[in-house]
């Protein structure tokens, strides 16, 4: 199995990341990661983030970065 994050814009469109990620084998190493990441992503124009195990989506609907920002 392959864990993979999406990098989108607010907007939804995807985003080149600030911080190149690895791949993952795990849901815990990917969201560890990305919780480690999050400041730099954000920084870099990254405003939302969706998780894929294969190509599946993990969540319904994608993760805001922005600290003020519920969900």
């Amino acid at each position: 199995m392959a864990w993979t994050w999406r990098f989108e814009k607010a907007d939804g469109t995807e985003t080149a990341p600030a911080v190149e990620p690895e791949e993952f084998t795990t849901q815990g190493d990917a969201e560890s990661w990305v919780g480690e990441e999050w400041r730099a992503l954000l920084d870099g124009g990254v405003d939302q983030v969706r998780l894929f195990e294969d190509g599946t989506e993990v969540y319904a609907g994608p993760m805001s970065l922005h600290a003020d920002a519920e969900g």
